[in-house]
């Protein structure tokens, strides 16, 4: 029977990783947002289920013994779906979740906000050129507030919304090191940074420069995970849960 594995993030393509080494049929499944992902070894599938509604009929009829939903922090449409769907069909959901930055060195002094709106409200406060770090998806919540700024923005793929003509939209995949963040917020005067409470490594540079240099960070908080589903914070964990030597 198969594990089916949530997300593409680095924590999804080790989990795949370590159950193709165990023997364990695994399938990981790529929501498709992203061109050029970087593919789990094992079985790969791409695109959506169809909602609650879909992944409970794949669950069932694809003889999954065990979900795990690894998708990123910010995706809680996938995860709540994916707890309902595992509720209604008797199928063991794990959250496997990377901590995220609230008790990293210096995380009192940034500033926390609840949502991309009150994000850009805040930055709007804080300074001119801002460095968006916060995914394509959410740029438009901050073209109203930060209309007038000279923006640089850094995404993987092109932005889904209209941009003002002077913001500077990098396109760049991480892993990032502290000398390249160092010269990008130099090269373009940056005050401000704004970005996610994704946790993890790969990004970390710029917090560490931000610091450094003194620029202010604004942070969005993590939203609430779907209630009753177990969390672990690595990938040999899960594997120890879902798939035990």
């Amino acid at each position: 029977m198969t594990v089916l594995v949530l997300g593409g993030t680095g924590e999804a393509r080790e989990l795949a990783a370590l159950l193709v080494e165990r023997g364990v049929p695994v399938v990981s499944s790529l929501a498709g947002r992203v061109s050029r992902p970087r593919l789990p070894v094992g079985e790969v599938r791409i695109g959506g289920f169809g909602g609650v509604d879909g992944l409970a009929r794949h669950l069932r009829e694809s003889g999954v013994r065990a979900v795990v939903d690894a998708t990123h922090p910010f995706a809680r449409v996938i995860s709540s779906n994916a707890a309902a769907a595992c509720h209604s069909t008797g199928v063991p959901l794990l959250r496997l979740e990377r901590p995220g930055w609230s008790a990293a060195p210096g995380a009192e002094s940034w500033h926390w906000v609840d949502d991309h709106d009150a994000a850009a409200d805040t930055v709007a406060e804080l300074g001119e050129r801002p460095l968006l770090t916060v995914g394509r998806q959410s740029l438009d919540r901050f073209t109203g507030p930060l209309g007038n700024a000279r923006a640089v923005v850094r995404v993987v793929d092109p932005p889904e919304h209209p941009l003002p003509e002077q913001w500077v939209v990098m396109r760049a995949r991480g892993p990032y090191t502290e000398e390249g963040e160092r010269e990008l917020f130099t090269r373009h005067g940056i005050d401000v940074l704004v970005t996610k409470d994704s946790g993890g490594a790969l990004t970390w540079a710029k917090m560490v420069v931000a610091t450094e240099l003194g620029v202010p960070v604004v942070v969005v908080r993590r939203p609430a995970s779907a209630q009753g589903v177990p969390v672990v914070a690595s990938a040999v964990e899960a594997a120890d849960r879902v798939a035990p030597r």
